[in-house]
């Protein structure tokens, strides 16, 4: 089982375009692939993801990743109003209806890796 730095987060997410998002089910994915290994710690991924969202000394654009149902994520840096604003000013729509902001037209935006 692959426990994810910040580091191997943050060169997938360095790959995501503007306009484009990853699931975090897409990413354990992904990185299970890239490594070779049987798995992806959920917890370590997450707990990974957020260190890499709270690390004012980099520029990763930790707001393309969403929950895998579209939902925005609660615990990055300001909040899912803040993921909503960035995702917004990318020209992603966001549902506001529901209990927690979500992603509209979702597969439209899921980043496709070569």
């Amino acid at each position: 089982m692959l426990l994810p730095s910040p580091v191997a987060l943050e060169a997938l997410i360095q790959q995501i375009p503007e306009q484009e998002l990853i699931t975090t089910d897409l990413l354990r994915k992904k990185l299970t692939e890239q490594f070779q290994v049987q798995g992806t710690c959920p917890v370590t991924m997450r707990k990974s993801l957020q260190a890499l969202a709270r690390d004012t000394s980099k520029h990763v654009a930790y707001w393309r990743v969403i929950n895998a149902n579209g939902n925005l994520i609660v615990n990055f840096p300001g909040g899912v109003e803040s993921q909503a604003r960035i995702l917004a000013e990318e020209g992603i729509s966001i549902d506001t209806q529901g209990k927690t902001p979500k992603v509209k037209e979702l597969t439209r935006h899921l980043a496709r890796f070569a």
